[in-house]
């Protein structure tokens, strides 16, 4: 009888209690709290991204790991192959010159990723200081006001991370450290420098939280970090979604910029606004890329007639992945990270989300959920969606396949 439960208690997110979080909105709030730990950092600093972009505000973030280094912290990036491509050489010198330690997750020419084996990408936006504070969520180091592919944006982009103290801190930097020693041993490997490979998979496998470390108090927010890999955590954001709506009464929000939700995830919405939960969807609105813009659209139609209301957001580029549940019921859940609902993030990439059981938390990220939907949302009708010009459902209906047709590419169903 104890094997079973113990099964199932891992499969159940494990909250603990002792945590400040905060959230944050845009880099108008995220890049000045985030700078201000940095300047006040003594010891270390892990910094994990998708892209890291120098251009605007970017450029102070990059400034202030350099000032860090220069006064002798433990300063380390690690920025994603794809997503951030090769560094401006200026920056490098600067990075290099100051003592900033870089490394590059799966380097990869755009080529290449005809390979499936190049789409494990390293998606998570993560920072660790002083072993003492951790953010997390979907913002990139991009000023919210610039787009690599579209240039000046009128709007700033949409987004959301938080900031956090407590027992979080510590799972985070020991992932972070095992991924950083395991980077360097491919890098070692790579240049046949196998003496120093063997010694950094060694150091990974010692990676473990450190009494200096932050541990939780028995008072404060209860929360969890989550992350997704492709060893032993392949599921755990996707399942925690799942409970999650699975248990709500009143209301579910989610905002995702990427949203194909797995047949599992369609069958939970579904259910819940059948049930008489409101299911507020906000999705992107705004063409953006091809594939994501339209290989999630023919799932719309049989959300919508189950009662599921979708919010198209327009004046910008909805980057969030963030959901709340019953911020105003007895059982409060509320989710900031960087996982999209949809197969390259539940399947593929390395991510990860911050999980909050918090009244005040997830009231505050329900009212700017609202604000959002009330000022520049559009409700997406059923009947007009139906009615949508052939071209644009056979667009939707091409990019489905290739989605799908990449994702049995990859060995995975969904």
């Amino acid at each position: 009888m104890s094997a079973p439960a113990t099964r199932a208690g891992r499969r159940r997110v494990i909250f603990q209690a002792g945590h400040e979080v905060r959230l944050l909105q845009g880099t108008s709030e995220f890049f000045p709290a985030l700078i201000a730990d940095m300047d006040a950092a003594t010891d270390s600093i892990q910094f994990e991204t998708y892209i890291f972009d120098c251009t605007a505000s970017g450029e102070d973030i990059a400034k202030a790991l350099i000032r860090a280094a220069q006064r002798g912290v433990d300063v380390r990036v690690a920025v994603d192959g794809f997503g951030t491509g090769n560094c401006p050489a200026h920056w490098v010198e600067q990075f290099e010159k100051a003592g900033v330690q870089w490394q590059v997750f799966s380097a990869v020419r755009q080529i290449a990723l005809l390979l499936p084996r190049h789409w494990r990408r390293l998606h998570r936006k993560l920072c660790v200081i002083d072993d003492g504070v951790l953010y997390c969520g979907g913002i990139n180091v991009l000023d919210d006001y610039y787009d690599p592919n579209h240039g000046q944006l009128e709007f700033p982009r949409f987004d959301f991370a938080v900031r956090a103290k407590g027992a979080l801190v510590t799972q985070a930097a020991d992932n972070m450290d095992k991924l950083w020693w395991r980077m360097r041993a491919f890098d070692d490997a790579r240049k046949r420098r196998i003496s120093s490979a063997v010694a950094d998979l060694r150091a990974a496998g010692a990676a473990q939280g450190a009494a200096k470390r932050s541990t939780a108090a028995t008072r404060g927010m209860r929360a969890a970090l989550l992350f997704r890999d492709n060893l032993r955590n392949r599921s755990r954001i996707e399942k925690a979604y799942l409970q999650a709506i699975g248990s709500a009464r009143q209301e579910i929000i989610i905002a995702n910029a990427y949203f194909m939700p797995g047949g599992k995830l369609r069958r939970a919405l579904k259910l819940a606004a059948k049930r008489g939960v409101r299911v507020l969807l906000l999705l992107q609105g705004k063409y953006e890329y091809f594939m994501q813009y339209h290989a999630s659209r023919p799932i719309y139609g049989a959300l919508l007639e189950a009662g599921v209301q979708i919010i198209e957001y327009s004046p910008s580029f909805l980057h969030a992945k963030v959901a709340v549940i019953d911020a105003e019921g007895d059982r409060p859940w509320a989710t900031v990270g960087s996982s999209n609902l949809e197969p390259l993030s539940l399947l593929l990439a390395r991510e990860a989300n911050v999980v909050v059981q918090d009244a005040a938390f997830a009231q505050d990220l329900r009212a700017r959920l609202v604000k959002a939907i009330d000022e520049a949302g559009h409700p997406m009708d059923r009947d007009s969606f139906a009615r949508r010009p052939l071209r644009e459902r056979v667009l939707d209906h091409v990019a489905s396949a290739i989605m799908r047709a990449l994702i049995w590419v990859t060995g995975n169903r969904y």
